[in-house]
């Protein structure tokens, strides 16, 4: 407390209409107007401040008083906050891409769906000169960064730097962790519920009783990393997640090609390939490939690029398709039930009904799927069967939404135009949950 108090005594107390004249400068420099000038607030007090929505790239708040001041949906790529105390800090939605973080303090604050793109969240030491021109360290801005009861759910930590962060109790929920350096970070009880951290460096850190079902660790570096604890029920790692490749009953180029020519020649030639639970992440890519009515269910198709592919008919219900790419597909009337395609690329997939003869139509079916953060812009998608299906800011922006059956689904923070939605059926107890513009 006596430290708080000391660093508070050193740090001088701006007013909003100080900060908003300076952040007001500093958008006319970043937009190359006359009168502009950077901001620099360093080692100053702009605790309980609105800063919501304004761009603030490449200011200074090193050493800043910035807590429960509010950042949502701010612009602060490249911004310094070396050795900045952001305690219950509103960064919901901000860009921070690079911006240095190094030694902050974000215990509780709110960082949902924030950008930190190569973000440097290490350890930091903040210094001043005394008379004398030695360097005096402030003892309290010392050690690791502080993350602990930090919301960073579904936010873009890809490629942050985070060795030695104390991240206790951290929410992680769905986050984007490719190719994070955490080493000798603490995430004791830390919750990672889907996040993915593939490729990640977790050598010597700690995720004792960390909460890591569904979340992704293939490629991870996993040296002397302690899991005492951890929950890591339907966890994807290198080790195949159902049946293995080597299990088939032919090498897979034989079953794909027998496959091809049965799709080709209508179930005159080959035979129908079945990869019902095999663990398929091993193929890479299958662009533009002909795997019509391909049997799949509960397949791993995890991160595959898939793009173009040809897969009408096709039976993946249950499969795994989180982050694949299958921009351009062909899924008309193909089963996705229950199907997990979180984060998937799926612009301009056609998912519409499949003729079977002049009088049947077979509507795609994605009853129960989870489609969390899925990209479906332009999608063609009449008359597919979404009942009971996450969406939670899944984007349908431009997609064909006619006689689309959304009823029972979760909705919260989708994207989809008004006319879109008033071509679909959805629950009058849920629309008003529907972000639609």
């Amino acid at each position: 407390m006596d430290r708080e108090k000391s660093r508070r005594a050193n740090c001088t107390k701006l007013t909003e209409k100080q900060v908003a004249t300076a952040a007001a400068r500093h958008e006319l420099l970043y937009s190359g107007r006359v009168g502009g000038a950077r901001a620099i607030f360093a080692f100053c007090d702009l605790s309980g401040l609105d800063l919501s929505g304004r761009n603030l790239s490449d200011a200074d708040f090193t050493g800043a008083i910035l807590d429960e001041t509010n950042f949502a949906g701010a612009k602060l790529d490249s911004t310094s906050f070396f050795g900045a105390s952001l305690k219950r800090a509103n960064l919901a939605g901000a860009s921070l891409r690079r911006a240095d973080m190094r030694g902050t303090s974000l215990r509780g604050a709110n960082l949902i769906g924030a950008d930190l793109y190569e973000t440097d969240l290490r350890e930091g030491t903040i210094a001043e000169k005394s008379r004398t021109g030695d360097l005096r360290v402030f003892q309290h801005d010392v050690g690791p960064t502080e993350l602990p009861g930090a919301l960073f759910a579904s936010a873009n930590l890809e490629r942050a730097k985070m060795t030695g962060a104390v991240a206790v109790q951290a929410d992680f929920t769905d986050a984007i962790m490719r190719n994070c350096r955490l080493t000798r970070a603490n995430l004791r009880r830390a919750k990672l519920t889907g996040a993915n951290l593939e490729g990640a460096d977790l050598s010597s850190s700690d995720l004792t009783g960390a909460d890591l079902r569904g979340a992704v660790l293939a490629g991870a570096k996993l040296e002397f990393t302690e899991f005492q604890g951890a929950d890591m029920t339907g966890a994807l790692t290198d080790a195949p997640a159902g049946k293995a490749m080597g299990s088939l009953p032919m090498p897979v180029e034989q079953m794909m090609a027998a496959h091809r020519r049965w799709a080709e020649t209508d179930g005159r030639d080959g035979q129908p390939a079945d990869f019902s639970g095999v663990d398929m992440r091993s193929l890479k890519a299958m662009p533009h490939a002909r795997l019509t009515a391909l049997i799949s269910p509960r397949a791993v198709l995890y991160g595959l690029d898939l793009t173009g592919v040809r897969m009408q008919g096709a039976q993946l219900e249950g499969a795994n398709l989180r982050f694949t790419k299958l921009a351009g597909a062909d899924l008309r009337g193909a089963n996705l039930k229950r199907a997990r395609l979180a984060n998937a690329d799926m612009r301009d997939v056609n998912l519409g009904p499949l003729l079977i003869s002049n009088e049947r139509l077979l509507p795609a079916r994605l009853e129960g799927c989870d489609g969390r953060y899925a990209d479906m812009r332009g999608a063609e998608l009449r008359q597919v069967m979404f009942s009971e299906a996450d969406l939670s800011c899944a984007d349908l922006t431009g997609a064909n939404l006619r006689g689309s059956d959304f009823r029972g689904a979760i909705l919260q923070g989708i994207k989809l135009s008004v006319d879109a939605a008033m071509d679909a059926q959805f629950d009058e107890t849920r629309c008003d949950q529907t972000a639609v513009g």
